[in-house]
């Protein structure tokens, strides 16, 4: 299950294959896209998943009553991730539900274009606050649920090519990507002698609803797949399998890292 609107039927792996078996998640940002795909892919695995949304809650609430019917765990969660009175609640009830928690995932994120001269503090606060302090206040608060109990688990966070890639008319966005690159590295070495390990994902080009009218426009499409070695826009489904795998025992010595899935995109002559 990729994420995207579907037909088929959420279905639960089979115990030898799943990897995330008694894991407790908490995915921001789930409610669509790419958080879409990891929570359904953890849940997939065996993972109970606290599935976050902003307001709505009619997506959140029929993804975990498919996850749950299918013989899994999972429960919605409202939380805006720049607020703190919300996060520290929403941890509590995932906590609770679940009787612990040891796999976040900090997928929320928004972007909007604005030349430098153009853009209003607003809208630079805003990308800074949901992209970077979010990730802040939800790391902080799984590295709390998970030192208190004594957990081993992981916090992944959702980056982005950008982090490394400039953008124009995306000062903010790079900004905010490029500050969760050295705030993931700087935690992961705090943490990782508790047995909490901190990486990032980091997708390139993934073909989601946030970029439809470019995947709409042939030209535009094709620019972006120029970019790409691999020649193709990456789906949800290949951000949520990384994400899968390196929460689960078989990335036990990966840490502090920043995992690039981007068909390559990284390798493209003007960016390196």
């Amino acid at each position: 299950m990729n994420g995207e609107p579907t037909t088929d039927t959420f279905t639960i792996e089979p115990p030898g294959e799943r990897l995330l078996d008694g894991r407790k998640a908490l995915v921001t940002g789930a409610d669509s896209g790419i958080g879409q795909g990891i929570a359904y892919r953890l849940a997939a695995h065996g993972a109970a998943v606290a599935i976050n949304h902003l307001d709505d809650s009619t997506t959140a609430d029929a993804m975990a009553e498919e996850i749950r019917d299918a013989g899994g765990r999972a429960v919605s969660v409202r939380m805006d991730v720049t607020r703190e009175d919300q996060v520290q609640r929403a941890f509590a009830r995932a906590a609770e539900e679940f009787d612990g928690l040891d796999l976040l995932v900090n997928n929320a994120g928004i972007e909007r274009p604005f030349r430098l001269v153009d853009m209003e503090l607003e809208w630079w606060r805003k990308v800074i606050d949901v992209n970077l302090t979010g990730t802040f206040l939800c790391s902080r608060e799984a590295a709390r649920t998970m030192l208190d109990r004594g957990s081993r688990g992981a916090i992944i966070n959702i980056s982005s090519v950008h982090e490394e890639i400039p953008w124009k008319e995306f000062s903010h966005y790079c900004a905010s990507k490029g500050g969760q690159r050295m705030f993931t590295r700087s935690i992961a070495r705090e943490l990782a002698p508790h047995g909490i390990r901190v990486l990032a994902v980091a997708p390139g080009a993934i073909a989601t609803s946030i970029n439809e009218d470019v995947l709409a426009d042939p030209r535009r499409r094709e620019a972006v797949e120029e970019e790409i070695p691999l020649g193709r826009w990456g789906a949800v489904s290949d951000v949520a399998g990384v994400v899968a795998f390196l929460a689960s025992d078989r990335a036990e010595y990966i840490v502090g890292s920043t995992v690039f899935v981007d068909g390559g995109m990284m390798l493209y002559p003007k960016f390196v």
